[in-house]
């Protein structure tokens, strides 16, 4: 059982600096994973729908693949030197240049390079994340850890969803009109037949991202400088192996860090390839994928907002079950969707597209199934954090959160290589997203008999 410890409360800018990152980060991944670069290399860089998503799945498996590897390494070693700013920095660094490459990645590009580049991002993204989450035991006593973590979450989607209107009303064109859903030319000169608006996701990313960590690097108090990085590199290695067993020995985290490792890999995996699958079942254009993601990050807020209450009322485990299992619910209203039906064809939506956004009464159904992702996805993850960092003590909370991210995708690479595998397999685009409701299903099974916290007796 973890050690009581007493946190002194950090000053409010500290704590603000520590929720921006979550602001800074989210863009990348609300505009370039989900809702405009995905689905654009899906269906319109590769040679067809299904290919596309194939790439694309195997580029997040490839990337969840080395997280999983490295992630519990950093984090054991980041313990030994101490602070992790100096980390975060490298990784940004990382981040930064990767996405503004992704300008390049004009239709016909070499697709290997541009996934490769995605992939790169991605996982500095993680690691930045990891060092991040490991200072938020040191900012706030545990009573509060719930409440700072579900604000930040919030927080992030409304960075993004800013990211995203920018994106939709001033850069997003009409390939008929040239034109905005505003009615404007869109800035910079940006021709959309290029896919010059998809690709200024990247660097629009890098740009947000630099700016808004600043106050973080200014303000956020880190841990005091360990040891020299030969020494640490040593030294965490050899930690590593200790908390491996350890952790085991610690029937509660140890539960609690199975459960996620499955369901966060469907979690990964719908909120990656989720935007790409209504792209290509109804053909979407950017503007109506952008407005998507713009609902969703409507609700999302809504649902971070209403989580960090309920998160100190009703506790971390709870408020990870039931989104969980809105996840779940939502991921089959989704895969029985197509055109003119919903249900698995119960349901039958006849009727002509009325010319508007999400003009068939089909594509209305999948916006309802997406207000359920809206309002859990956000929940799940920033209360899965708190529920771990309940459970630790701020001195382990680098290794262990290294660990709580090979949880988060030690497998992660597995749902999207089974969403990618089942769709080259059968053709089908939607055979291949049923497979996220099996991670889902069985992270809630185990999650079930897991204590909360978790370094609590296993009853």
């Amino acid at each position: 059982m973890a050690a009581i410890e007493t946190v002194q409360r950090a000053s409010g800018r500290g704590i603000w600096g520590w929720m921006l990152f979550d602001w800074a980060a989210q863009p990348f991944f609300t505009v370039v994973t989900t809702f405009i670069f995905g689905p654009y290399f899906v269906s319109r860089m590769a040679s067809d729908p299904e290919s596309g998503q194939a790439a694309w799945g195997y580029g997040i498996a490839a990337a969840g693949l080395v997280i999983a590897v490295l992630s519990p390494i950093l984090g054991s070693i980041a313990d030994q030197t101490g602070p992790r700013k100096p980390w975060i920095a490298f990784f940004a660094s990382i981040k930064i240049i990767s996405l503004c490459l992704l300008w390049f990645a004009a239709p016909g590009s070499n697709l290997f390079l541009v996934v490769l580049f995605f992939s790169l991002a991605s996982v500095a993204a993680e690691f930045s994340t990891v060092f991040n989450d490991s200072m938020m035991p040191r900012l706030v006593p545990k009573s509060e850890i719930g409440h700072i973590s579900n604000m930040a979450w919030g927080l992030g989607y409304l960075g993004g969803m800013i990211a995203l209107i920018f994106v939709v009303t001033c850069l997003a064109g009409s390939a008929e009109t040239g034109k905005t859903i505003i009615g404007i030319e869109p800035l910079f000169g940006l021709d959309p037949k290029l896919g010059e608006d998809a690709r200024a996701t990247g660097p629009l990313s890098a740009g947000w991202y630099f700016l808004f960590i600043l106050p973080m690097f200014f303000f956020t108090p880190d841990a005091i400088k360990g040891i020299p990085i030969g020494p640490a590199v040593r030294e965490g290695l050899s930690e590593l192996k200790s908390t491996l067993t350890e952790v085991r020995q610690r029937k509660g985290i140890f539960r609690f860090l199975v459960a996620r490792m499955i369901y966060q890999d469907g979690v990964n995996a719908l909120l990656a390839l989720g935007g790409t699958f209504a792209a290509a079942m109804f053909h979407w254009s950017i503007t109506e994928i952008g407005m998507f993601g713009i609902i969703l990050n409507v609700v999302a807020i809504v649902g971070c907002l209403v989580a960090a209450r309920l998160d100190t009322a009703l506790g971390s485990k709870t408020i990870v079950m039931i989104s969980l299992v809105m996840l779940s619910l939502a991921t089959i209203g989704i895969v029985s969707t197509g055109p003119g039906y919903t249900l698995f064809g119960a349901w039958m939506m006849p009727g002509a597209d009325s010319g508007g956004l999400f003009g068939t009464a089909a594509e209305k159904a999948y916006i309802f199934y997406g207000l359920l992702i809206g309002l859990a996805f956000g929940p799940v993850q920033a209360s899965s954090r708190s529920y771990m960092a309940r459970s630790v003590t701020a001195a382990e909370s680098g290794r262990y959160f290294g660990i709580y991210a090979l949880a988060g995708r030690a497998t992660s690479f597995l749902a999207p290589f089974m969403v990618a595998s089942l769709t080259l397999a059968s053709g089908s685009a939607r055979l291949g997203m049923a497979a996220i409701v099996l991670f889902l299903g069985v992270g809630i099974a185990i999650l079930i008999w897991t204590p909360y916290p978790a370094d609590q007796p296993v009853g």
